[in-house]
């Protein structure tokens, strides 16, 4: 696999002809040009950096919503829910506090309203970026989850469990004035992972799982091909910024493996305390670029020898996703109220650097991150409120892992608030409906992205707005 510009070289197009001690200064001027477009053609498609996406629901593209009954209260204390069977992912350990067999399948409907507030983009030349605001980034998105989970008389438990971990859709209008950072971001990792938990002592339990992962990428973005051309000096009218746009796609997926591991620790018949640790998975994406040339910029490369430049080929790159450590605590007040909180911290600065490598002679993409460690705090309630029904409530404070200086149009992240409710409808001893709805409310998302002229030139400032509403229905049975 060839890359930058020793792939550059590799080209028989660009080699000295056999015989000859020395280029032509033609053949010289040709591989300049060459050799500075290749060095370009990975700044021109720069789309590295959507492979860490973020969205206004969720810090980073971490995805929570694996538990309708859990968002009722935000999450607090959802590892030692001895209710949620979907601890088979938040904490294996408390599958033991289990009795017979559970099953469980919740949706999270993620309507996700998202776009572009007062935009301000600039050329190499310094004129206005044309285009508009890029339109609803956001969509209405269905997260499935399913999950089981089986007590043995003996004081051991297995579990399974479906779930979607990380992931996002955005997507911008294709001529927007951000276009030359992002146009559409499509993230999707499903997880099946497989635990077991025994009881160490009548009040100690461990768990453990094993995580298979599969993660599918798409990601796209305008190019700017004019700009590029003119710092060839290319005398031609669309040889000037934003008068020859193209566009780059990138599709790669792979499977991986992980693991996690929970403790359960019951001081007392009202306490819980829980301890989870999740993984970093490392994926190997294999996939393919497609390229949208303009004819004119097509025919300008042929001529100067780089035709081999910006073709459809081969991509492959390296994606991690971050460690979760998690703490969960639950303390049943009375018969009818619970009080529990967790705390999480999120490894996002496992994340340095994402590299996308191109089959042919373009030069590799990266894009270096310096992202933070992240902290997600809830507080949440149940109340028992007759044999029916069950209401339940809960806070929680997610932070994100960008900063001013690493946020752009595919991560506008910011801190932000969860405002969370639910209830549980109990049909009969074996089987219960869960609603759930929550509503959250980020800061405002700053961004101000100056590009080197060498990289393109283009500046873009200003800032996003969104919000995110949540709604959750599940369907447990137990038997």
């Amino acid at each position: 696999m060839s890359g930058g510009v020793s792939g550059m070289w590799n080209c028989q197009r660009c080699r000295a002809r056999p015989g000859r001690p020395n280029n032509t200064p033609m053949e010289t001027t040709r591989m300049q040009h060459v050799h500075r477009i290749t060095r370009l053609s990975a700044l021109a498609l720069g789309i590295t950096g959507a492979l860490a996406l973020g969205q206004a629901h969720a810090s980073g593209f971490q995805l929570k919503e694996n538990s309708v009954k859990s968002m009722g209260s935000a999450f607090a204390g959802a590892g030692v829910r001895t209710d949620d069977a979907s601890v088979v992912v938040n904490n294996p350990a408390t599958m033991t506090q289990f009795s017979g067999t559970t099953v469980q399948a919740d949706v999270t409907v993620i309507d996700l309203n998202y776009k572009a507030g007062d935009l301000e983009g600039y050329d190499v030349l310094g004129r206005p970026l044309t285009g508009g605001d890029g339109g609803q980034a956001g969509d209405v998105t269905p997260v499935p989850a399913f999950s089981v989970v089986h007590k043995f008389d003996n004081g051991t438990a297995i579990g399974a469990m479906i779930s979607a971990p990380f992931g996002l859709k955005t997507e911008y209008d294709r001529d927007w004035v951000g276009r030359y950072y992002a146009a559409t971001s499509d993230v999707k990792i499903v997880d099946l992972t497989l635990s077991g938990a025994v009881d160490i002592t009548d009040h100690f339990s461990v768990g453990i799982g094993a995580i298979f992962s599969h993660a599918d990428v798409t990601l796209s973005k305008a190019v700017d091909f004019g700009t590029i051309l003119m710092g060839q000096g290319v005398p031609l009218p669309f040889a000037q910024p934003q008068a020859a746009d193209g566009f780059a796609k990138v599709q790669g997926d792979d499977t991986s493996f992980g693991w996690l591991i929970g403790a359960n620790l019951r001081p007392t018949d009202k306490l819980a305390i829980g301890l989870s640790y999740r993984s970093e998975i490392d994926y190997e994406l294999t996939g393919s670029v497609d390229w949208t040339v303009p004819g004119n910029v097509r025919a300008t490369f042929d001529a100067v020898g780089a035709a081999a430049l910006f073709q459809d080929g081969g991509v492959n790159a390296k994606l991690t996703t971050p460690s979760i450590m998690a703490l969960d605590v639950r303390y049943q007040a009375t018969d009818a109220l619970s009080i529990g909180a967790s705390y999480t911290e999120t490894d996002w600065s496992s994340l340095r650097e994402v590299r996308i490598n191109f089959d042919g002679p373009d030069a590799d993409s990266v894009e270096d991150f310096n992202w933070g460690d992240t902290r997600f705090w809830s507080v949440g309630v149940d109340y028992k409120l007759n044999e029916a029904w069950t209401l339940r409530a809960g806070y929680a404070y997610d932070e994100t892992p960008t900063t001013f200086a690493t946020r752009t149009p595919r991560l506008p992240d910011e801190d932000r608030r969860w405002y969370s409710l639910g209830a549980t409808w109990t049909l009969s001893d074996a089987l219960e409906v869960n609603f759930a709805y929550t509503y959250i409310d980020p800061d405002t998302p700053k961004i101000g992205l100056i590009t080197p002229p060498q990289e393109g030139g283009h500046r873009l400032f200003g800032d996003f707005k969104g919000d995110a509403h949540l709604f959750g229905v599940s369907g447990q049975y137990r038997f």
